[in-house]
């Protein structure tokens, strides 16, 4: 039994992980080349690098393809309560909702402890995010026009390449830190069986994913300023890897990057409000409340989950 719910909640993990939060990586590239590119073209080369990825972290790390994020979250024999987070979130996710994967996902294997640190690492990386990105649109908005996609055809193909490379190396990072939410259903060593497995699933949910232009949740991103605009799509992606990139090398704790994601786009339209006459704070606050209040929804059923299983279902078990 235990090894159809490691089955179960492996592969709504992998659905949830690339159809939720890998809009945080893909969602402005998305966004700005569904009416260019094939989505197929798009498929090959996301592909590309989540095989890459995936191998080089089992071949590197003596088949941990977490990348060290579950250092602190040891393997435990799966039950049914933790292939039910990731129904939970693939629910969610279904009808739109940003929440954090890793705060459903890793909370149902999570002692309190680390699920503390997880939520005061994620809360740092949001304002983190949002400071960084006020500062530097604050900056770029006196130079360039967020709202109006003013590169002309030349230059333009210039961003896009920089934009392709762009996002090969955020989605590289992300894919780092995320990929924890799914290889917590797996033995740390993972064999290579499971390796082909997984890379087979993931390839095959993000084709789905691309085919579907994002789906429901990508509205969190095509509703921000110029986030079409190629340059734009660029930029954004740029900031979040390093961001990404500096919290992944600071300690191995599992975060949000769902709430990174999201504080970076809220420090950038409150940064464009500022800067722009006719762009004010009193259109943007609806925008950042909003969502920032399904981030907080979602933390509070990861709380939720994390404490049913410690004092209802399995008290004083394993934990």
């Amino acid at each position: 039994m235990e090894q159809l719910w490691v089955y179960i909640g492996f592969t709504f993990a992998a659905y949830s992980v690339v159809a939720n939060d890998s809009v945080q990586t893909l969602g402005t590239w998305i966004a700005s080349n569904r009416d260019k590119v094939r989505w197929q073209w798009m498929w090959i080369a996301a592909s590309a690098v989540l095989i890459a990825t995936l191998w080089i972290g089992w071949f590197t790390l003596e088949g941990d393809i977490s990348y060290g994020r579950l250092n602190k979250i040891p393997y435990v024999e799966i039950q049914w309560y933790h292939a039910a987070a990731p129904a939970i979130l693939l629910l969610l996710t279904r009808i739109g909702i940003p929440v954090s994967t890793s705060f459903l996902v890793l909370s149902a294997f999570a002692s309190t402890f680390i699920l503390e640190k997880m939520i005061i690492k994620s809360v740092i990386g949001y304002g983190i995010a949002a400071i960084c990105a006020y500062a530097v649109w604050i900056i770029l908005g006196r130079i360039i026009d967020e709202k109006k996609d003013v590169v002309n055809e030349k230059n333009k193909k210039l961003w896009r390449i920089g934009q392709w490379i762009t996002t090969g190396f955020l989605w590289h990072t992300w894919l780092s830190h995320d990929m924890a939410n799914i290889a917590v259903f797996l033995p740390r060593d993972l064999s290579a069986s499971w390796l082909v497995f997984s890379t087979v699933l993931l390839v095959s949910l993000l084709g789905y994913m691309l085919w579907e232009k994002g789906g429901k949740i990508q509205q969190i991103v095509v509703n921000k300023t110029g986030t079409r605009y190629v340059r734009s799509a660029t930029i954004i992606d740029f900031v979040y890897a390093v961001i990404l990139l500096i919290f992944k090398e600071y300690n191995d704790i599992p975060m949000s990057t769902t709430w990174v994601f999201v504080g970076l786009l809220c420090g950038r339209e409150l940064a464009i409000s500022t800067v722009m006459e006719n762009y004010k704070f009193k259109y943007v606050f609806p925008i950042i409340s909003r969502d920032f209040g399904k981030m907080l929804f979602g933390a509070l059923v990861s709380v939720a989950i994390v404490l049913s299983i410690h004092y209802i279902i399995v008290p004083g078990g394993y934990y």
